[in-house]
């Protein structure tokens, strides 16, 4: 290798890091950015944007109750296939992704011996006081993560209220001894029982109203009367003042 090589290279790489050079200042004259008056991005939020809400009163499910008496266990179980991968119902089944569900209906919430539950499904148990009673069982199968908020039940949810009625229904069977049905006649009994109750308070004050306008009546005619007399007196003493016997007699007569 000789010395005419050795330049040639050396020539090479230091004109490589001139035009490099070169190229970085004249990028920097062009395109130069001041540094910002403050780091980051502000993120404005849109006016009417919010958090989902909870669900309010006017979202809640019409009772599962009547629907109850009719249901068709069997069409429950097949429907109940959906659930087979993450839970178990044969008494003292293991858990799985989900707790085994024997003797679910009436049992506390979060209650599962050996599972660990989310922190939002054991606020919602309440430490144990809030069991799985049939409306909760249909809230929670109707959307499970909107009926509690940050569970990890990864499962959409039955939207046919005749399916969820079937799945209730199976999973009450799954019991030794089955949780007792619900009266269809005690959810329509409560809102008639309200309505009775201001049917009679409305009568109640209808009837005071009257009656107090009776008495007022009672009490004007009498003060009427009493005027009458009382000014009749006054005119027949008058009268007798300023005509003797013909004041009387017109007296009498007004008495």
């Amino acid at each position: 290798m000789n010395s005419s090589y050795l330049n040639a290279a050396a020539g090479a790489f230091l004109a490589v890091i001139f035009v490099v050079m070169t190229v970085s200042i004249a990028g920097d004259a062009i395109f130069h950015s001041g540094a910002p008056e403050q780091e980051g991005y502000q993120l404005v939020a849109l006016e009417g944007s919010a958090a989902p809400a909870a669900a309010t009163a006017s979202d809640a499910l019409p009772p599962i109750a009547p629907l109850l008496a009719g249901a068709d266990v069997d069409a429950g179980m097949r429907v109940f296939r959906k659930c087979v991968a993450c839970h178990t119902v044969e008494d003292g089944g293991a858990n799985k992704v989900g707790p085994n569900l024997w003797n679910v209906v009436d049992r506390p919430i979060a209650a599962a011996t050996g599972f660990g539950y989310s922190s939002s499904m054991t606020d919602f148990a309440e430490g144990g006081q809030t069991a799985w009673d049939y409306e909760h069982l249909n809230g929670f199968l109707a959307a499970p993560k909107r009926y509690i908020r940050g569970t990890s039940m990864g499962f959409a949810g039955l939207r046919k209220e005749d399916e969820r009625a079937n799945v209730i229904a199976y999973l009450r069977s799954l019991s030794n001894s089955p949780a007792p049905l619900p009266s269809a006649t005690d959810t329509a009994a409560e809102p008639a029982s309200a309505e009775g109750e201001s049917d009679a308070s409305a009568s109640g004050e209808t009837d005071g109203g009257d009656t107090g306008a009776g008495e007022a009546a009672s009490d004007a005619t009498a003060g009427e009367s009493d005027a009458t007399s009382n000014g009749g007196s006054t005119d027949a003493s008058n009268a007798s003042g300023d005509t003797g016997s013909s004041g009387e007699s017109d007296a009498d007569t007004n008495e």
